[in-house]
């Protein structure tokens, strides 16, 4: 019996008494790093209580530079590798929350990618603070003699500042590169160079008013102001006061100092007067950067029996689907039943998640929402500044908490990053369009598809919304996988737009085509106009002139960095690359021969604009693309003046045929529809339909029928048949066969990988040698290698392969399968350095 006990004791001694003896805590933390995995730290005691999950804290990682890392979890599990300690916890409450965390997971499995990558997108860059190189005086920083005019310029300035930054020497010197005269002094020991965080987010102070608590009552008051007879502006001002705060009422509150000297200007002097006799209070206190909603609250429209059929539906599908698909065509009313719906969710305590594909359809949404919900909307999206993001991430963090917290969120894809907690709908609305998939940097993720990831971890339901939904969802509708309503008549009756096919080959041959318009189209945009109706023509192509051409050797002028033409822009007056940014000025005469017969190729919106502009001089016309909205004023902007009528015809890319509604456009052009019809892409038909369909349905939104020219050299196309019938089933079945007989999505799940290198000939050998490592697990489902339609974007050549693989394989062996691979590719020294990009699911 004595020995069964030693030996007990024995056991607990040497299995527990380890364990007892290392009591240091230890955290898994994530960098904002493209690295895999997590990293070890140790946490000092006297921070042990403070760090917790999902709270940020400052470490070192390499040599010198500080991070801003998110702790994912805590352990007493001592690494074998040698280790460093966190130097800061920055957070009092942890600012990413379990769900969250959990998402990140999911995301950086699925798309393959690293959390890190997962990290950087995920939080506002204000959240993430930056190291910064300071530099401070060193040992021999009194000692210096017989020093070139740029080191005493930089020691002149550390005695002036104590520490100064790189940038401060850059601004001093006129360098650009500074590291060598940095590195100069730095071996003299003059000065010494150290890393320090810097906080990117600074919260918003103002100033406010409120009236002294000695001041306790009405009576007082009115004593005091019978007291200011004497200072008649003081009174003034104090009586305004008293009515802008509501003063001895229930609802009395501070007001701002910059609202009260608004309302009576070149009252500064009396308001100081009035703090110093101590009747008014001035104080800080943090006020936000996001605008309040100020407007008039409405009720929401009542729904048609259409209408209210479909949300009964819906209601009855989400008890056994946790996603549904509402197909309804364009002004079919999609948006009144999603403000329903929201009213609901809301009203259980819930957040809703209001998906948009563009930005620019944000600022019509936004009225609308915030004329029924106030200020329980916010916006996120990359248009507003960091700090307005910040701000709105940690409005949606204190949910809850905080009585003026966001209950809805309108924002495009990254939206889904925020740190909600009690998620119970999510809408997308235009679910097809592609924007919704993240193309670089990683990671690549689609928004439309992740956020069914997101929802199931908060037990949350999705509404999928469309008039031309994607061929996978549809599919997936039809199949069961998710529910479905169908929605096909327009808010009141309204009819669908009267569609006509231009044969712009046939128009071209008569002689009726001006520029790039036909007799037909030139004829409806003045009769529309002079009946008192706006028109809107489509051309997916920004720019003036896609390509620059000479006459006598076809010389074409392409980018210095990527494999494709340079676009001329006439604001600019230079021809752009639209991959890499690269400009350069306009020859006057072709490099090659020397010839000056240069000539503009083809078109693009500028071009329409400038040319249109001729023919209709009278006319108020705007461009809406991407080098015209590029800040989210100059897109209120052109959106104001077309609905309020001031802008007559509005050119546009694809940004004109998402979801935007106006009341008052007659005609619809499609200037072009061949470029999307003839693109090598097995979604290309898909495209042109929803584009084609979706830029259609912007006519005739109310009121009266509107109408719809599509110009095309190929009118006998499927695509254009389609599109006249208004059949979407058709065009569905008619794809949905191709993509089967084919093997392409929903019918196989495809990950494109793509290798790069600065080196053509180091790229080609490492895609032959990496499509015979990955052919050896994947067999006949790979596809390729193969060079793409531009092989070559920023200095770096590209080349591809395509994995075609069944919906049952795991996406996380395949991953592994995939990380082989390129871990037996980069044995060789060869390859080392080039780098390998998976995308799950292109788009």
């Amino acid at each position: 019996m004595s020995f069964l006990i030693n030996s007990f004791y024995l056991f607990l001694f040497s299995h527990f008494f380890p364990l007892m003896l290392n009591q240091t805590m230890f955290a898994d933390v994530l960098l904002p790093l493209a690295l895999p995995g997590y990293f070890t730290y140790s946490v000092p005691s006297e921070i042990e209580k403070l760090v917790q999950p999902g709270k940020r804290v400052v470490v070192q990682f390499g040599k010198k530079k500080l991070y801003t890392a998110i702790v994912s979890h805590t352990h007493h599990n001592e690494p074998k590798f040698e280790y460093k300690e966190i130097l800061q916890v920055i957070d009092n409450h942890p600012i990413v929350n379990q769900l969250q965390l959990a998402f990140w997971q999911w995301i950086s499995m699925y798309y393959m990618c690293t959390p890190g990558e997962v990290y950087k997108a995920a939080l506002p860059s204000g959240l993430k603070l930056e190291s910064e190189s300071v530099i401070l005086p060193g040992d021999n920083f009194l000692n210096v003699q017989n020093l070139p005019d740029d080191e005493i310029l930089v020691v002149d300035l550390l005695r002036e500042h104590g520490n100064i930054l790189m940038e401060d020497v850059i601004k001093a010197t006129g360098k650009k590169n500074v590291f060598s005269l940095i590195g100069s002094l730095v071996s003299q020991k003059i000065i010494v160079v150290e890393e320090s965080l810097t906080e990117r987010y600074i919260p918003k102070f103002e100033e406010f008013i409120s009236i002294s608590a000695e001041i306790e009552n009405e009576e007082h008051f009115n004593l005091i102001y019978n007291q200011l007879s004497k200072a008649p502006r003081q009174a003034n001002l104090l009586l305004l006061f008293a009515e802008m705060s509501n003063l001895y009422t229930p609802q009395q509150t501070s007001i701002k100092k910059t609202d009260l000297l608004k309302k009576m200007p070149g009252a500064a002097n009396a308001l100081r007067e009035l703090h110093k006799k101590n009747i008014l209070k001035i104080f800080e206190k943090e006020a936000s950067r996001l605008d309040d909603y100020t407007g008039e609250n409405i009720e929401m429209v009542q729904l048609n029996v259409n209408q209210t059929e479909v949300i009964k539906n819906i209601r009855e599908l989400f008890i056994t689907k946790e996603t549904v698909l509402l197909h309804g065509v364009t002004s079919s009313g999609k948006t009144e039943i999603y403000i329903h719906l929201i009213d609901e969710y809301i009203r259980q305590g819930k957040q809703v998640l209001y998906l948009l594909p563009e930005i620019a359809l944000t600022s019509q949404i936004i009225n609308r929402l915030r004329r029924v919900f106030g200020n329980l909307v916010g916006i996120y999206h990359s248009k507003f500044s960091d700090s307005e993001r910040v701000e709105t991430y940690l409005n949606v963090l204190q949910e809850n908490k905080e009585k003026n917290s966001f209950k809805i969120i309108l924002g495009v894809r990254s939206s889904v990053f925020l740190p909600f907690s009690n998620l119970g709908l999510v809408i997308i609305d235009e679910e097809h369009e592609n924007t919704y998939k993240q193309f670089n940097p990683a990671p690549r993720y689609n928004a439309r598809d992740s956020v069914l990831m997101l929802a199931k971890m908060h037990s949350a339901k999705v509404l999928l919304g469309s008039a031309t939904p994607s061929i996978e969802i549809y599919y997936h509708a039809r199949e069961n996988k998710f529910g479905m309503v169908e929605l096909f008549t327009r808010f009141q009756d309204i009819k669908m737009p009267k569609i006509e096919i231009v044969d712009t080959k046939e128009a071209y041959r008569k002689k009726q085509m001006k520029s790039y318009f036909s007799s037909v189209l030139v004829e409806n945009i003045k009769q529309t106009i002079d009946n008192g109706k706006q028109v809107i023509l489509f051309q997916n192509r920004r720019g003036f002139s896609p390509w620059l051409e000479c006459g006598i050797c076809n010389w074409i002028p392409g980018c210095r960095h990527c494999d494709v033409k340079l676009t001329y822009h006439k604001f600019e007056n230079r021809l752009i690359c639209h991959y890499c940014g690269f400009s350069t000025q306009v020859p006057h005469k072709c490099p090659a021969c020397e010839s000056s017969e240069l000539t503009m190729k083809g078109f693009g919106t500028e071009r329409i604009e400038d040319d249109l502009s001729l023919i209709f001089p009278e006319y108020h016309i705007s461009r809406m693309d991407l080098d015209t909205t590029r800040t989210r004023r100059k897109i209120d902007r052109i959106m104001e003046d077309f609905e309020t009528g001031k802008t007559q015809i509005l050119i546009g890319t694809q940004m004109v045929s998402k979801g935007l509604d106006f009341n008052n456009v007659g005609l619809v052009c499609v200037i072009n529809a061949d470029n999307m019809l003839n693109f090598p892409d097995f979604r290309a038909n898909e495209r042109s339909f929803q584009l084609i369909a979706q830029v259609s349905g912007r006519a005739g939104r109310k009121n009266e029928q509107g109408k719809v020219i599509i110009q095309t050299s190929q009118p006998e196309h499927p695509v254009i048949k389609f599109v006249l019938n208004n059949d979407y089933l058709s065009f569905f079945y008619w794809q949905i066969q191709e993509r089967q007989k084919y093997r392409y999505p929903p019918f196989a799940r495809l990950i494109e990988l793509t290798l790069k290198h600065k080196q053509e000939d180091i790229v080609q050998g490492a895609v032959v040698e990496f499509a015979a490592l990955l052919r050896k697990s994947f067999g006949k489902r790979l596809i390729g290698p193969e060079k793409p339609l531009v092989s070559k974007i920023q200095n770096l050549y590209l080349r591809h392969i395509i994995l075609k693989l069944e919906k049952s394989i795991a996406i996380q062996r395949v991953r592994e399968l995939i990380s082989e691979s390129m871990k037996t590719l980069k044995v060789n020294p060869a390859y080392k350095s080039v780098i390998v990009v998976p995308d799950v699911d292109p788009m």
